[in-house]
């Protein structure tokens, strides 16, 4: 089943300016902070108890001043939840609430030697740090403006001894500087959570495309923490290991002793060097490295495991070039002198005056010519090795095929060669005239090993699925094995038990097998004889129905 990308996060910079929707809040506290300052100040009038000279020059209005400013504040908290009207429109009416407001309460206090114009300070500072542009200094000069009235207005119609310009002038002036500074600040704080938000999802983005990038690396990756538990294992790393089923955190341990093994000895030692070892659950041979993460000691390690075969099958490609190519110019000098010798002899052999001990001679010089040209066909398909045309072949149809064309070739097959089992839908991604090389040889090896006190030589082929994504195919024959001590030595080139063999046929097979991704080993039957047994990839079965 295919996989598609995981979505990236994608947003543009956000804008430096005040951002109505993260400001909601702000004009909640500012208004909350109003309504607390009003009550408190109504409850201190209602119980005597207003420090002085608060409400000394008119208490009345004060008081009544303090109450329309509480209850302003009530009112304004529904508009504020429904956010209607618009953000804009509420800020500007609180601040002019609040400039209106507190003027009088500075007015009826006595003016601005009171001391209530301070408050006109924070509800400027809050405004503009939650205002974007130059509204701020919108409202520090209507709060001057309003405290430079106030004066006036007390020095024409009201009391002339609480006049006092200079306290006005040094007001206003801190107005116009806090306003400023609170929108330079908030403008500052903007652009710092802006950056941070853009790096939040610039690391999210990241995070998700490293997943994505090491999910689908044909590597495996694991990352063991130094309490040896598996934090993150890839699903190349899962597929080589034989996916087991474990959960999250495991311990390395459940992946495999010698895995865990492994990484202790690496732990001691600290080397670049790559180990090898056979997972239980999978027929793949694994290529481990150890990188350390961190630079202390008790930190943890990062695996990297790669198919040996694939990468066996990577490293001979450069050499396969050259082996193409040198193959082709040494048959091309030996076939012609071998074809003069060959066609020399068989006119010798037709002579009428040759004696029969020379015939003989000309027998000889036939067949090993014959055999010297079977070599050459041999190393000519290990220089074609690189060419490999990988298909999707269904494993049934593929061997009866195979058995009808190796029948032509050779008679007795079809008395002597048996198809076993094939299970359904067992397919494989397999190059089809390298399959029928490999069996071709195997089924020849058979014939030719046969045990003649069993009767006649019988081979048998069974295919099967080891565990639920690995298939193989089993040559048997009835002969008497191979000795336990020459089993590491029948995949050497050249290497033969028989005198007119060319000891490349389970060379070739085995080099044709690993082009393929799979692998060929050979295992004692259980029913006497020997077993050759052909392992496909995980690959090799995902066409399985």
């Amino acid at each position: 089943m295919s996989q598609s990308p995981p979505p990236i996060l994608n947003s543009p910079l956000p804008s430096i300016l005040a951002s109505e929707e993260h400001n909601w809040r702000p004009l909640r506290f500012l208004n909350l902070y109003r309504f607390f300052i009003a009550a408190l100040l109504v409850i201190l009038f209602q119980l005597e108890q207003l420090p002085p000279p608060l409400g000394s020059s008119a208490p009345d209005l004060f008081y009544y001043t303090g109450l329309a400013y509480v209850a302003f504040s009530l009112l304004a908290m529904y508009p504020l939840w429904v956010r209607k009207p618009g953000f804009l429109f509420q800020l500007s009416s609180h601040m002019l609430a609040d400039i209106g407001f507190i003027v009088v309460l500075m007015h009826a206090s006595g003016g601005v030697s009171s001391g209530v114009g301070m408050l006109l300070v924070i509800s400027i500072a809050n405004g503009s740090m939650i205002a974007a542009g130059r509204i701020s200094g919108l409202f520090a000069a209507l709060a001057s403006l309003a405290v430079l009235g106030d004066q006036i207005y007390s020095a024409w119609f009201g009391n002339p001894a609480h006049v006092n310009y200079s306290l006005a002038g040094m007001l206003g002036f801190t107005l116009f500087a806090t306003a400023i500074l609170a929108h330079v600040l908030a403008r500052r704080a903007r652009e710092s959570e802006a950056l941070a938000r853009q790096r939040g999802i610039d690391l999210a983005n990241m995070a998700q495309l490293t997943e994505y990038i090491i999910q689908h690396m044909h590597t495996g990756v694991m990352v063991v923490a130094p309490d040896r538990r598996v934090r993150l294992i890839n699903s190349a790393a899962w597929r080589l290991l034989g996916m087991p089923t474990l959960p999250p955190n495991a311990p390395l341990q459940d992946y495999g002793n010698d895995l865990e093994e492994q990484l202790r000895l690496w732990q001691r030692a600290r080397h670049d060097q790559k180990w090898r070892i056979n997972p239980q659950s999978s027929p793949h041979q694994v290529l481990v490295q150890c990188i350390p993460i961190g630079s202390v000691e008790a930190n943890g390690a990062l695996l990297f495991l790669e198919d040996a075969a694939a990468t066996t099958q990577h490293a001979q490609q450069l050499k396969l070039a050259s082996l193409g190519r040198l193959t082709a110019s040494i048959a091309h000098e030996i076939r012609n002198p071998l074809g003069a010798i060959s066609h020399a002899g068989a006119l010798l052999a037709e002579s009428p005056a040759l004696e029969n001990p020379d015939r003989r001679l000309t027998e000889i010089i036939a067949e090993q010519s014959q055999r010297i040209n079977s070599i050459i066909e041999n190393v000519l398909q290990l220089g074609r090795r690189d060419r490999t045309q990988a298909q999707l072949l269904t494993l049934n149809d593929c061997l009866y095929r195979f058995l009808l064309e190796f029948g032509h070739v050779h008679p007795q097959a079809d008395s002597q060669i048996r198809l076993e089992s094939v299970p359904d839908g067992l397919c494989c991604w397999f190059d089809p005239g390298h399959l029928h090389q490999i069996l071709s040889n195997l089924c020849e090896n058979g014939l030719r090993h046969g045990h003649p006190a069993v009767g006649r030589p019988m081979v048998r082929i069974v295919c099967g699925r080891m565990g639920e994504n690995h298939g193989y195919i089993d040559v048997c024959d009835n002969g008497p094995g191979v000795p336990e001590e020459l089993r590491s030595t029948i995949f050497e080139p050249f290497y033969t038990t028989q005198g007119k063999g060319t000891g490349l046929g389970l060379y070739l097979a085995r080099e044709l097998a690993e082009c393929n991704q799979a692998q060929l080993r050979y295992e004692p039957d259980e029913r006497g004889g020997s077993r050759f047994r052909l392992v496909f990839s995980s690959r090799a079965v995902d066409g399985m129905s």
